[in-house]
């Protein structure tokens, strides 16, 4: 009767009405606003009047242009197939074999991935570069001369040892749900192992592996920090778009916005590929009997537990070099032997206010993003229809923009009246919001869809608002996948460098802009020392996620 009744006075909005339009209002402003007015600048030129296709002309005739989008796709895919190759076995292994140690490899394996790629490239340098020390050591006792580490090979080592966990990660959490019988069925066919893992296992993963092979090609794709600094010339889209907006001979960013476009019309282009894929590769399956640990000893043991502890080694050589680093005196050429603390007093007393700026501007962008992160999974997993699919689908539209192009994209946006903020914290700390709210997004959403509705349902049948039941009751109930999500989205935030480096002032440069900043200053002593804060943070910050998410680890 109240329905009706109601239906009979005409629409009356209600609280998640309102919250619904506040989203959608903010997903305009930040998001659709910016990438379009992109979009539209990409139809301009310095040297020709009115709307023009000539940047794009130029873009795919001029050898300058194209050979930098080849670049880029070269270096993903390439990086892609390795990544893959690497993650999948790694994968199987763990998961299905007694590999000692099996939970702290787990963890370094995260660690690994959570590390800005630009702090890997600054680590091979230190220790392959011209004057690296594994390169002179080498030269010195055994008189070789190893091959240069600058270009694409340096690139394409950088992201292989820091994007392989994306597929790990996908690929073990779905191995670990495979229902065994599917494998007892095609040994019982007269399927030796071999056979079965590549008629049956994969197979039914199949979907997982494109999944974390399309985050790995995104990331590569998009990451500008690794080309700058072990590239030595060799131009991909990323630093391209960096050059053209910021020449000091002349910036261009008709050319930027254009550039940026193709960017983007790749990763979405890739991102229709693989969804396609998976629609045709999709396995309905149960897991009522998950796969046992099949135990191995002696020389097999060794066999499999081998590669995985010398990827593993490799992949954390970043890390250690840095921390290591971090302690020796730097006498403004390289580093000599001795321990000092002096590179910390450095940094504390010259560049504190860029440690300062990324916790602050982190820490701002977090509680933002918890606030819109319980409201957007709960519109996303609750409010069924076309607003929670179109909610959807906006808030994952970062993951298609990198992170120099987002820089962009809210620079042309918002330097100009009626709101200018180039220049200001408040675009970095939009830039961290935008760009990291999906972690958190989805793991509220994820909670919630294993959330029984009938709590809220028994809260607003005793008369209680539904606002006040959200608060009260929901949003109690899914802090901790909230909180879990946000530990995430905080790392990624004070490792961020594509989207900063774009958007810093002077006032405004945080860690990482710093280390790539001080990189190129020569100052390799306090560069280590902001790399070093920047690991011990997020192994802090890591932990603590793993306390709330009880070892388990989602990727978006």
């Amino acid at each position: 009767m109240k329905r009706s009744g109601r239906a009979g006075k005409g629409f009356r909005p209600d609280f998640w009405f309102f919250m619904k339009c506040l989203v959608f209002l903010l997903l305009i402003v930040f998001l659709l606003y910016p990438f379009s007015t992109l979009i539209y600048r990409s139809f301009f030129a310095k040297d020709v009047p009115g709307v023009t296709l000539s940047n794009f002309t130029k873009i795919f005739t001029k050898k300058f242009y194209y050979t930098a989008l080849f670049n880029s796709l070269y270096v993903a895919l390439i990086s892609t197939v390795i990544c893959t190759a690497l993650g999948v076995p790694m994968a199987y292994v763990l998961t299905r074999y007694n590999i000692p140690g099996k939970k702290l490899v787990h963890i370094l394996i995260i660690m690994s991935l959570l590390s800005p790629p630009f702090i890997g490239a600054y680590a091979w340098i230190m220790l392959f570069g011209r004057s690296g020390f594994i390169t002179m050591l080498v030269s010195k006792y055994l008189g070789i001369e190893l091959p240069t580490i600058y270009g694409k090979t340096g690139i394409v080592s950088v992201f292989v040892f820091k994007l392989y966990p994306y597929v790990y990660l996908y690929v073990s959490g779905a191995l670990t749900t495979v229902d065994s019988s599917l494998e007892e069925a095609g040994e019982s066919l007269g399927a030796n192992k071999l056979q079965r893992i590549l008629s049956v296992s994969l197979p039914v993963v199949m979907p997982s592996i494109a999944a974390g092979a399309l985050m790995v090609f995104m990331t590569a794709l998009g990451d500008f920090g690794t080309p700058q600094l072990i590239g030595e010339g060799y131009r991909v889209l990323s630093s391209q778009i960096y050059k053209e907006y910021l020449s000091e001979t002349g910036s261009n960013a008709y050319m930027a916005s254009a550039l940026s476009v193709v960017l983007v019309g790749c990763a979405l282009l890739v991102l229709m590929l693989q969804k396609l894929y998976i629609a045709r590769k999709n396995y309905m399956m149960t897991s009522m009997r998950p796969p046992k640990e099949e135990q191995v000893h002696g020389w097999l043991r060794a066999i499999l537990s081998a590669p995985v502890y010398l990827i593993i080694l490799v992949s954390m050589l970043p890390q250690i070099t840095v921390t290591v680093c971090s302690f020796l005196p730097w006498n403004f050429t390289r580093f000599v032997k001795g321990f000092t603390f002096e590179n910390y007093m450095i940094i504390f007393n010259r560049l504190g206010t860029n440690i300062k700026n990324t916790f602050v501007f982190s820490g701002v962008a977090i509680a933002v993003i918890i606030l819109l992160g319980l409201v957007i999974s709960y519109i996303v997993a609750r409010q069924r229809g076309i607003a929670g699919s179109l909610t959807d689908l906006l808030i994952m539209f970062p993951y298609v923009i990198p992170g120099s192009v987002l820089g962009i994209c809210l620079i042309v946006a918002f330097n100009k009246e009626p709101l200018i903020l180039t220049g200001t914290a408040a675009i970095i700390e939009i830039s961290f919001i935008v760009r990291k709210l999906p972690f958190t997004v989805r793991s509220g959403a994820a909670y919630l869809y294993q959330m029984d509705s009938g709590v809220e349902e028994a809260s607003v049948s005793l008369g209680v608002s539904p606002m006040k039941t959200f608060f009260a009751v929901t949003a109690r109930l899914m802090m901790p996948g909230m909180l879990s999500g946000a530990i995430l989205s905080w790392i990624a935030c004070i490792n961020e460098l594509s989207s900063s480096i774009m958007l810093y002032s002077g006032t405004t440069s945080t860690i990482a802009v710093t280390i790539y900043t001080e990189t190129f200053r020569n100052a390799h002593n306090t560069a280590a020392a902001l790399a070093t804060i920047l690991t011990f943070t997020t192994v802090a910050a890591l932990t603590i996620f793993l306390k709330l998410s009880k070892g388990k680890v989602s990727v978006v």
